[in-house]
């Protein structure tokens, strides 16, 4: 087979094990190509922690890898895969654990990076590539793979499903006739995270305009150490739920806020894909390449002057993707900065981060 199908193939399948952002910006993927193909089958390889967040994702079957086996994850693929070929691979993934896995797979057509984006050996597990772009959103990028298919068309809209358990859980612990503000304050990375102090200011200032406010977060003694100290800082006493939800039931809550404020990390994704606007912090990683998608007028952007501190040039004098790893970065964001962002969304009431048709409602399973 060649490129772009002339008619529509029988079966694809997407290979992106990671991370809970880059998972999040594929789901629009699987939405044009369904759109545009309805009866092309559609089998996704995703990570295990991942796939509980997309699970139930209609029209998809998922094929889970858990990187956590070693060796045997491959052997557990391959055994999964066995007697399946496919007309395509859209290898959307940079790393020699996604190369290895997409080894498991038969397709004719393995579509991957150009030349210039495939690190990591890419493409010497691929026949095709996506048309060579620079300095394009990760989601941009991704669409590379749609284009390549023959598929014009850019379907923005992501639909993850949230289980009824989840919104009881969340209708719990929200204060009904209350907007909500969600502080989901560390990235995964902990030179990306913002200062405790900093959290602290905006959920008072946020209290003192009528939000409840929520912390939210994972299990880790980072994750628990910043929920703490803002907490201690805070005279408002925002709702504390870092390390007591499921993927689910956070996306649940993310569902239910006004506004989300947190560093470049999974969540703030996942606010996007259920239509909220998200108040992006970003000094250590280019908005431009990784911000929420649809949230680019609530990016607070402190990149420019992040990469003129560390590395003494421009933004448009660096390899795209450029990173400052330096938590000191950081602190380049203010106070003021987010609340003037916050206090613009809270007075022209934009809950969609853009327009309304770019997103569907969140389906209940």
């Amino acid at each position: 087979m060649t490129l772009p199908f002339r008619t529509p193939p029988a079966s694809l399948c997407l290979l992106r094990l990671s991370a809970l952002g880059d998972v999040c910006h594929a789901v629009p993927i699987v939405r044009t190509i369904q759109q545009a193909w309805p009866k092309t089958a559609i089998t996704w390889i995703i990570g295990k922690v991942e796939h509980r967040l997309l699970h139930g994702l209609e029209g998809v079957e998922f094929v889970v890898f858990d990187k956590a086996r070693g060796a045997r994850a491959y052997l557990d693929l391959r055994r999964q895969l066995r007697g399946r070929r496919f007309d395509a691979l859209l290898h959307m993934q940079l790393s020699m654990r996604a190369n290895l896995a997409s080894a498991c797979v038969r397709a004719d057509v393995r579509i991957g990076f150009d030349r210039a984006r495939a690190r990591n050996l890419q493409w010497l597990f691929t026949n095709h590539t996506i048309a060579p772009r620079a300095r394009e959103h990760v989601l941009d990028s991704f669409f590379g793979f749609t284009e390549a298919l023959g598929i014009r068309e850019r379907v923005l809209r992501w639909d993850i499903p949230i289980p009824a358990q989840a919104r009881e859980y969340a209708d719990s612990v929200l204060t009904a006739d209350k907007p909500v503000l969600v502080i989901s304050p560390c990235s995964s990375m902990s030179y990306r995270n913002w200062h405790p102090a900093g959290y602290a200011a905006v959920a008072d200032h946020a209290a003192a305009h009528g939000m409840q406010v929520v912390l939210t977060g994972g299990t880790s003694p980072v994750e628990q150490r910043y929920a703490r100290e803002i907490a201690a800082l805070a005279k408002s006493r925002p709702l504390d739920l870092v390390g007591r939800t499921d993927l689910k039931q956070l996306l649940a809550i993310l569902a239910r806020a006004t506004a989300i404020v947190a560093p470049d990390s999974g969540p703030a994704h996942m606010g996007t894909a259920v239509g909220v606007p998200v108040i992006g912090l970003y000094a250590c990683t280019n908005p431009d390449r990784a911000r929420p998608y649809l949230s680019a007028a609530y990016a607070v952007n402190k990149y420019p002057e992040a990469v003129r501190w560390k590395y003494g040039r421009s933004v448009a004098t660096l390899e795209w993707g450029t990173r400052v790893r330096d938590a000191h970065a950081m602190n380049l964001i203010t106070v003021a900065d987010v609340t003037a962002v916050l206090d613009r969304i809270l007075a022209s009431d934009e809950r969609q981060c853009g327009t309304r048709a770019h997103f569907g409602p969140p389906t209940a399973s």
